[in-house]
């Protein structure tokens, strides 16, 4: 019987993830490829595309790497697992419903001019999603002041938050493709757009959270879209610009 395999290009198209990530998982003993090739590139089989799966499906439910780890140990069966998975998906389209059908109240009720209740606008959403891993990384309190400072802000301003960010972004990338030196006065100029980007989240910006914040752009597979979308070396000279601020402007 023939064995079907995959390259790690095919597998991270199939998946929507990238081969960075795919890299990743590998280096942290997530998801071993089945064989390298005397090429060097990887190859995976069907056990490992039901291991990836499962590995994605865990991450969108908002678990860490490490989390994912234990919980895969300690599931030998592969199909009891996904059904699991499957029912937890269940869940999640749930709440995706309910959020549809709140935007339609809403709209509906704004068309004809009627009462807004808040019980029905906000039914299946929820802004705390990011509470484990923020207090893990910085801390109950840094939580508590950002959560307080979203809640506050208006939606125009919870708009312009967001557009910022993403301008940053784009600032980055036009300043690494004009050739512009990550310590150079453009560069660290947009640089300093992210450091009061970040001011109002209730988080301290010391030297070490700023050039970590930095590295983890490097080292975390979900900020893997940045080479992706922006050539290879992206997420490297946004880390290099934000080290580079830190040790010029910042304490600890």
């Amino acid at each position: 019987m023939v064995r079907t395999e995959w390259s790690i290009q095919d597998i991270a198209r199939f998946a929507g993830t990238t081969s960075r990530t795919l890299r990743h998982y590998d280096a942290v003993g997530l998801l071993p490829p089945t064989r390298i090739g005397s090429n060097g590139y990887r190859y995976y089989d069907e056990n490992s595309l039901v291991r990836l799966q499962r590995i994605l499906l865990l991450r969108e439910l908002g678990l860490g790497l490490p989390a994912i780890a234990e919980v895969l140990d300690g599931q030998s069966d592969g199909v009891a697992a996904l059904e699991t998975h499957l029912a937890l998906l269940e869940r999640e389209r749930q709440r995706i419903g309910r959020q549809i059908e709140s935007v339609r109240t809403t709209l509906r009720k704004l068309k004809g001019g009627e009462r807004l209740m808040a019980e029905e606008m906000f039914d299946g959403f929820d802004h705390t999603q990011h509470q484990e891993e923020v207090t893990r990384r910085w801390g109950a309190e840094a939580y508590r002041k950002g959560d307080q400072w979203w809640s506050s802000l208006p939606a125009a301003g919870k708009k312009a938050h967001q557009r910022e960010q993403v301008d940053i972004g784009v600032a980055f990338g036009a300043a690494r493709d004009a050739g512009r030196d990550a310590g150079s006065a453009e560069t660290q100029a947009v640089t300093a757009r992210l450091h009061e980007w970040l001011k109002p989240t209730g988080i301290e910006i010391s030297k070490g959270y700023f050039a970590g914040l930095g590295q983890l752009y490097v080292d975390d597979p979900r900020y893997g879209a940045y080479d992706e979308k922006h050539g290879p070396g992206k997420a490297e000279y946004i880390r290099d610009a934000m080290k580079i601020y830190a040790e010029r402007n910042l304490t600890d």
